[in-house]
């Protein structure tokens, strides 16, 4: 069994590999990280108190009059949380919710009142309020949180001002906010108010702050997204995944995803920015990047020349990425390497899942960005490359029950390594055939993950699994039989019983 250390360094080096290639990438374009303003968000919070239980969650946030919540903009995760959180507080014969979002200026009130009243639809609204021009994210994230608020809210508030692009007048963007929340709260006196403003606002100097100074006698409660710092603290402990946290007396933080996801949406918004349509963000460099980090977590080089304990030349080998494939184009690059049946069960992996590898065009497709997915293919990519790429023997094992369980297995323990062991990966299996091969693959990916964390397999030996050639004969049968042989998992408990 590791140390702490040891369990730390397991389950974030590959992020941190990978983390080390977006971070400087952002850098480059994004020089904003060296203003003062987020220098002190990126310094208020180091360190956490404890861990919460979802019931010390729930209770914080049931006896809070106003909820400032952390958005980070390029992250659906953070949009998508917000929207749960509302209907969640919303409860019969409880008090109403009023939500209020950074996302629309005050100026455009009147425009999100008739969307309300439902006079003008969703695309008439993003166009007069200029949502693609003044803000620029995700549409659908915050469309759906709107969408949620009209549902379940007593009223929705647009609560920012210009101008955003300068960071010298951040500052009185706070003030802005802070007294139209206090207008709120004396239109809607019994109301819990709910606000999603960037999180860089929400460090105790800047809008809580203010904000308390204008409503001394409400209970404030800041509730942060995926702070680094604590989530690096967070994956410390070995009790297991903690979802949430408590950073001081009125400040939680909660954890939906990793650093590495918050900052490669982060570089495919800067990519769409650049390309000026959204349809064309250039996932490659995302694709790269987790291909060559697991890669280097396990000891596998570039520009090996052979293909015996590591693959030969691998930079050679990476896939093409592609990101605006139709079903059309799908169909006629596979039509003559498959059959139908089989086109149309990649194409619903791909709509499932948001990206797929196809190994037979040893091409990459990526059409909405999940890390879980994203990752998952690019493991599978690695072991098609340790494999032999292209060679007929390897296409031909696939057909075999265990050389198919193997592939999903190593794919899946690629993906938790990248994902930082996150549980709602398993959940996605839950609708799985319990007597296929994914299935199976996906239970052995488990245990070796847990195995490697512990400490009970090495970084050498899960490269040699990689590179095994399993085209062999009872190679794939043996390899699986060995690995199923570990301790019991806790995704069997979860799946359907057969």
């Amino acid at each position: 069994m590791g140390t702490i250390a040891n369990l730390r360094s397991r389950r974030t080096q590959a992020q941190l590999h990978a983390l080390a290639g977006v971070g400087h990438e952002i850098r480059l374009d994004d020089q904003s990280h060296r203003r003062k303003y987020l220098r002190e968000y990126n310094q208020a919070f180091r360190s956490y108190q404890q861990a919460l239980h979802s019931a010390d969650l729930d209770a914080a946030i049931q006896c809070a009059d106003i909820l400032l919540v952390g958005d980070y903009h390029a992250l659906p995760n953070a949009q998508h949380f917000a929207a749960e959180l509302l209907e969640k507080r919303v409860q019969p014969g409880d008090r109403p919710v009023v939500l209020g979002l950074e996302t629309v200026f005050a100026r455009d009130q009147r425009i999100l009142d008739q969307w309300w009243r439902r006079e003008i639809d969703s695309d008439e609204l993003r166009r007069r309020i200029r949502f693609d021009a003044e803000w620029g994210y995700d549409w659908e994230p915050v469309f759906k949180l709107l969408t949620s608020g009209r549902d379940h809210c007593e009223a929705i508030y647009g609560l920012d001002c210009m101008p955003r692009e300068d960071l010298r007048r951040i500052g009185a963007r706070d003030r802005h906010a802070a007294h139209k929340i206090q207008e709120i709260r004396e239109r809607h006196p019994q109301a819990v108010i709910l606000v999603l403003f960037g999180e860089s606002h929400l460090a105790p100097a800047h809008l809580p702050r203010i904000l308390k100074k204008q409503v001394p006698d409400q209970r404030i409660l800041t509730i942060l997204q995926n702070v680094d710092p604590l989530y690096w603290q967070a994956t410390s402990d070995k009790a297991g995944p903690i979802t949430a946290v408590q950073v001081e007396f009125n400040v939680l933080c909660v954890f939906n995803a990793t650093p590495l996801e918050k900052y490669e949406h982060y570089r495919l918004q800067l990519s769409r920015w650049c390309c000026g349509r959204e349809e064309q963000a250039d996932a490659a460099p995302t694709i790269y990047n987790l291909i060559l980090s697991f890669a280097r977590m396990l000891g596998i080089e570039r520009y090996s020349p052979h293909n015996r304990t590591q693959p030969r030349f691998l930079m050679d080998l990476l896939p093409e990425v592609c990101s605006t494939t139709s079903d059309p184009q799908f169909r006629k690059l596979l039509g003559s390497r498959l059959n139908e049946d089989a086109v149309d069960r990649q194409l619903r992996r791909l709509e499932e899942r948001g990206s797929l590898y196809v190994q037979q065009l040893n091409l990459l497709i990526v059409r909405e960005f999940k890390l879980s997915s994203a990752a998952e293919e690019a493991a599978r990519f690695l072991y098609y490359a340790c494999q032999g790429l292209g060679q007929d023997a390897t296409a031909r094992a696939q057909e075999d029950f265990y050389s198919e369980a193997m592939e999903h297995a190593l794919a899946y323990f690629g993906s938790r390594i990248l994902c930082g062991g996150r549980e709602e990966l398993s959940e996605e299996r839950s609708a799985l055939d319990p007597s296929g091969s994914e299935f199976a693959g996906c239970l052995v990916g488990y245990q070796l993950y847990d195995s490697y964390i512990d400490g009970r397999i090495s970084t050498r030996r899960l490269r040699q699994l990689f590179l095994t050639k399993l085209n062999e004969p009872g190679t794939a049968r043996a390899l699986f039989r060995e690995l199923s042989g570990q301790r019991s998992s806790p995704l069997r408990r979860r799946l359907p019983k057969t």
